[in-house]
């Protein structure tokens, strides 16, 4: 008797990146309140992780170290995921129930995407899931409408974004290896926002080159980012992981974001690991990882 073959799922894997802010200039605010920003992004080579698969219902799972800390119901990946699902309706595109995991390694509401860029994986990974596609300019439309830096993390790749963060070109940058660094403080965007004492600031002007990582990391140094002097008010903590990643001999080092999530760039993997082992020991309670940013072309 020939055995019977065993049916399972396609199961669809998405890496939800971090995203990091080498830049943020504050650069003015629109009628309706949207802060206009000129930023420099990047992105890791680690971060989140879901896995998509066809089921008879819609599920959806919470795992990892900060799963504990979101909501089943009213999250980013059920959100994206219903937009997408309605978007291939009114297209005639399949879109089958659906269970989706979320393993949440990243923290929560730290400057690094998080939510974000659940989401953009979550287009990403049900889009291969269902053979279905969109035209870009449709799913950066959709990808808007969850939050500014959607988009960005739909691209997940090096980028400068403008306006309140849909306009977006790629940009040149190495890959280089990479520290971040939590106090796991929570840290309320809004309220940095609020507490601005200057929405007007210069842009960020010539976007620098990706030529050898020493000359590309010192040419980094004359860019800000406009929401962490606030920030670091509001919870010290931050300026203190800046100080110790420059301690470490970060060649540049900065807050990602809103915060509370701040960043070293190293010249090479072996100060970078000293340095992640070195804050591990010094702040046990702290959140640390070492990975790589991606590498990008313009």
């Amino acid at each position: 008797m020939k055995p019977v073959a065993e049916h399972r799922p396609e199961r669809v894997i998405e890496t939800a990146p971090a995203k990091i802010n080498l830049a943020l200039h504050v650069t003015g605010r629109r009628a309706d309140g949207y802060h206009l920003l000129d930023s420099l992004v990047t992105f890791a080579e680690d971060g989140d992780e879901l896995a998509f698969e066809a089921s008879q219902k819609d599920e959806f799972c919470l795992l990892g170290r900060f799963g504990g800390e979101l909501s089943g119901d009213d999250n980013m990946v059920l959100k994206a995921r219903d937009l997408l699902r309605a978007a291939l309706a009114d297209a005639g595109q399949p879109h089958g129930p659906v269970s989706i995991t979320l393993d949440k390694s990243l923290p929560i509401a730290s400057g690094i995407g998080g939510g974000s860029a659940d989401a953009a994986a979550t287009f990403r990974g049900l889009l291969r899931l269902w053979k279905a596609e969109l035209p870009q300019a449709t799913l950066q439309q959709i990808a808007l409408q969850l939050g500014a830096d959607v988009p960005m993390c739909l691209a997940s790749m090096p980028l400068r974004a403008r306006g309140v963060g849909e306009i977006i070109e790629t940009a040149a940058m190495p890959s280089v290896p990479l520290v971040l660094v939590n106090p796991l403080k929570p840290v309320s965007t809004p309220e940095i926002f609020r507490n601005l004492t200057r929405r007007n600031n210069p842009p960020i002007g010539e976007v620098p080159g990706a030529t050898d990582v020493p000359d590309w990391l010192r040419s980094l140094a004359p860019l800000r980012n406009d929401l962490q002097p606030v920030a670091e008010v509001l919870v010290p903590e931050i300026a203190e992981a800046c100080d110790l990643l420059g301690q470490s001999l970060a060649g540049f080092a900065r807050m990602s974001g809103s915060g509370a999530t701040c960043f070293g760039l190293y010249e090479t993997e072996a100060g970078a690991m000293k340095a992640a082992l070195a804050l591990s020991a010094y702040r046990p309670n702290w959140y640390v990882l070492l990975t790589r940013t991606v590498p990008g072309e313009a």
